[in-house]
């Protein structure tokens, strides 16, 4: 290719979009490594700190400590003073870092995202094969990162917002209602529930055993047991019990039939009851999603949700970023009335469903 054939200044651009992204990969262990060993925890709210001083204080070795603050400090994630050298996590970044009952906690991501490092053989081969890989198959680490990631987001938006958006569902919970978390993973949103709405029974499944032992550890450390039951489960074998709420936080898409799990669903609810669906928050078409939220999801739908889908029966593969209107139509092939945008966030669709 002759010279004259390349644009320069978009040449350019490719290359600075590609240090960005080398710079953001690298340091992607980096924040996993700060989370494990508690540095961010250790430098908020404590003010300007020497790499010796966050180092005793997390219990580290300084040299190494020093070499992770300038990587940190590089990003803009701390701050630092060259006169004094010193670095500060400011309040806004500890928040995201530090906190993790802040709805903006965000480490779980990179916990998430290591453990697909791991499964990069077995996604390569799922890519040759076309016959896609288990949830279950998955390095041990998405798990939890899952639960880490998406439960900030669920206690700063479910009892406050998405609840409060369905029709006549916050009033039934109130007085006492009966509750189908599907796909509940470590069960974050079924204790948050729980704890929420103490009248009420709260029933998670997963097909996942391991993340059903987690989920009855969380709401027994949370006090809420005897309320919030796990049992492993498919979300086309879930057992019937007339309930009043069905819910499906981040998983539809996942499944390899979510046609026959929304007719289950429409099977289990009981004649005045209501589906909500939790989505990662897409547009209709592929464009209206190339953009950084949108960048992130198809990444993590390729290498998670669209080969989960493929493992199981049917396959249908929706993908994380399958858009309300092919959501819509998936809910209603399963026998629902109607389906409604209830509300959303940057990162969420959440759909109301009725029989």
């Amino acid at each position: 290719m002759s010279a004259t054939e390349i644009d320069p200044q978009k040449l350019e651009a490719v290359m600075g979009q590609a240090v960005l992204d080398m710079g953001a990969a690298i340091s992607a262990p980096l924040f996993v490594i700060g989370d494990r060993l508690g540095l961010y925890k250790a430098m908020a709210d404590a003010g300007p700190l020497s790499s010796t001083e966050v180092a005793e204080r997390a219990g580290v070795a300084e040299r190494s400590v020093r070499e992770w603050l300038r990587n940190q400090a590089a990003a803009g994630y701390v701050n630092y003073d060259p006169g004094a050298d010193t670095y500060e996590l400011p309040p806004e970044q500890a928040l995201a870092l530090a906190d993790e009952e802040s709805p903006y906690y965000l480490l779980g991501a990179f916990e998430l995202i290591a453990s697909l490092y791991a499964d990069e053989d077995r996604i390569l081969d799922a890519f040759r094969s076309g016959e896609g890989m288990g949830w279950h198959e998955h390095d041990h680490r998405l798990f939890r990162g899952t639960e880490r990631f998406f439960r900030p987001g669920y206690k700063g938006n479910l009892v406050a917002e998405w609840i409060p958006a369905l029709d006549g569902v916050e009033e039934k919970l109130a007085e006492g209602a009966k509750v189908a978390d599907v796909g509940c993973g470590h069960g974050a949103s079924t204790v948050l529930m729980a704890e929420a709405f103490p009248a009420s029974e709260f029933h998670g499944f997963d097909y996942h055993g391991a993340s059903i032992e987690r989920a009855r550890e969380a709401a027994d450390a949370a006090g809420v047991g005897g309320r919030a039951k796990f049992d492993v489960a498919t979300a086309k074998d879930f057992p019937a019990g007339g309930y009043d709420m069905v819910a499906v936080f981040d998983c539809l898409h996942d499944m390899g039939d979510p046609v026959g799990a929304s007719a289950h669903i429409h099977e289990t609810l009981a004649d005045d009851g209501t589906w909500m669906i939790v989505e990662p928050f897409a547009g209709d078409h592929p464009e209206d999603n190339f953009n950084p939220v949108g960048r992130i999801f198809y990444g993590a739908s390729t290498m998670i949700c669209t080969p989960a889908s493929l493992d199981q029966e049917v396959g249908l593969a929706l993908g994380a970023q399958a858009g309300e209107e092919r959501l819509t139509e998936v809910i209603k092939e399963g026998g629902f009335a109607s389906v409604r945008r209830a509300t959303e966030t940057p990162f969420n669709l959440i759909l109301e469903a009725k029989p």
